[in-house]
């Protein structure tokens, strides 16, 4: 086998839709898309304009990481209800410094846009709270938290990184959802929490954008963590391994299916992650986690997710040399949704 044949095959650029001829295009590719419109689906995968409110599901998720603190923020447009969260974990002290969260009504209390990144929007305004998430000139992602435990604002530098991925596939229970996500994107800012600062310019982001009509009952499992040099995105549930993907210095390569095993009781515990191609195999030790756990009736979210360093190793290919990985900042999720 020659170097080239082993080396993976690069993914195909982005789509101009998501929709052809009625038919989602289902695959994965590199690079932005600006829009992710499901109106344009048929046949069996048309649904009542009734159906299609209740299972829309939209939301932007940043994380931001750094030596010092990780910072999870949310918005989250369910079609029926708008959500929101954010928090500060303190990496020195192993807590969870800020911790916010909130519900309102579609349209008055905020909504998340078609458009994942070029053109992107997505607020939350409540009691106390203000959010917003928008992509401004300069190609740069704008966020800006303000809650009554803690403040944020900070530039994401999108022309500065690896290709972005976008996933398409299907949705068992469901019709159809793509999510596209980043590697390391370069931060400037700053988060507060009461009278304490931290500067994040020395901090990476990644950006996770999904939008999908998504069967009632939904769960999964997620890992994602980030350098330069190095990151992964990686899930096991509704979306099968649609969205696994590696970034090393600079290139996107598709990963095989993920196995996440761990302790549901003992999140704190490490995780052991690896994928089916052999091309990652990962320990993951958790410092602290965020949790929620809510059950409304009509909706409901059981939720953790540990804040830690992933250890082991990962290849660009199959046969080729394993990079090491060590003390790679990142989180894991284990979610169980009714909405």
């Amino acid at each position: 086998m020659t170097a080239l044949q082993a080396r993976t095959e690069a993914l195909p650029g982005v789509p101009r839709r998501v929709v052809e001829s009625g038919e989602p295009l289902h695959g994965r590719y590199a690079g932005r898309i600006d829009e992710i419109d499901w109106s344009t689906l048929e046949g069996a995968h048309s649904r009542s304009r009734l159906w299609r409110r209740l299972h829309h599901k939209r939301w932007q998720y940043v994380g931001i990481g750094s030596s010092e603190v990780y910072v999870g923020v949310a918005i989250v447009d369910l079609g029926w209800s708008v959500t929101a969260f954010a928090y500060v974990f303190d990496r020195l002290r192993k807590r969870v410094m800020a911790d916010w969260a909130q519900d309102g009504l579609p349209g008055l209390s905020g909504g998340v846009s078609d458009q994942p990144v070029q053109g992107a929007e997505a607020r939350f305004r409540g009691p106390g709270a203000s959010l917003s998430l928008r992509h401004e000139a300069g190609d740069i992602m704008s966020l800006k938290v303000k809650t009554p435990v803690m403040a944020l604002q900070v530039e994401l530098a999108l022309g500065q990184c690896a290709p972005f991925l976008l996933a398409v596939g299907p949705i068992e229970g469901g019709v159809v959802h793509a999510t596209q996500k980043s590697s390391a994107l370069p931060v400037r800012g700053w988060v507060e929490v009461e009278d304490e600062r931290w500067d994040l310019t020395q901090a990476v982001a990644c950006l996770d954008s999904s939008n999908g009509l998504l069967a009632r009952e939904t769960e999964w499992r997620w890992a994602c963590a980030h350098s330069p040099d190095v990151g992964f995105n990686l899930q096991q549930g509704y979306f099968g391994g649609q969205e696994n993907v590696l970034w090393l210095k600079g290139e996107l390569i598709p990963l095989g299916a993920a196995h996440f095993e761990f302790d549901a009781q003992q999140p704190l515990a490490p995780w052991h992650i690896r994928t089916g191609d052999g091309l990652l195999d990962l320990v993951f030790q958790p410092e602290g986690a965020r949790s929620d756990d809510r059950d409304v009736l009509i909706a409901a979210s059981h939720y953790v997710q540990p804040v830690g360093t992933f250890h082991g190793t990962v290849r660009r290919a199959q046969g080729s040399e394993p990079v090491r990985v060590e003390g790679l900042l990142g989180v894991t999720e284990d979610h169980r949704s009714r909405w």
